[in-house]
């Protein structure tokens, strides 16, 4: 598995830097936008990218558990709430993102791997 890196640009005067985020995040930064979006406009909540909204996307997996949708209908919604509390913990920690076959995974900054879609779909599984 290999990560995409973080390069730095410098602007054409060569007084600035510019970081770009790396190619592996750019799907799942996406998703999680998308998911941001999606629930501002549909479901009226907030998720601002702090620790604090994961409890709001945690209960927005378990109503959708409790109204009995199948996870083919809400597969996609899935994919962005993983993505958004990826991101959450990519921004807060210092982690990334990375991609191989087709999966995306933070890689926190001590090195573990984490799938935070597939946990969403654990999540909305249950027990």
């Amino acid at each position: 598995m290999t990560a995409d890196t973080t390069a730095a640009a410098t602007a054409p005067d060569g007084t600035a830097a510019q970081e770009t985020r790396p190619h592996a995040a750019a799907k799942p930064v996406r998703w999680a936008a998308d998911a941001v979006a999606t629930m501002r406009e549909g479901a009226r909540v907030r998720l601002d990218y702090s620790a604090q909204s994961l409890w709001r996307v945690d209960r927005m997996i378990e109503e959708i558990r409790r109204e009995g949708a199948p996870i083919e209908a809400v597969a996609g919604v899935l994919r962005g709430f993983g993505a958004y509390a990826g991101e959450v913990v990519v921004r807060r920690t210092g982690a990334e993102w990375w991609a191989t076959g087709g999966e995306h995974w933070v890689r926190t900054p001590d090195g573990r791997l984490w799938d935070p879609i597939e946990e969403a779909r654990r999540s909305f599984l249950g027990p």
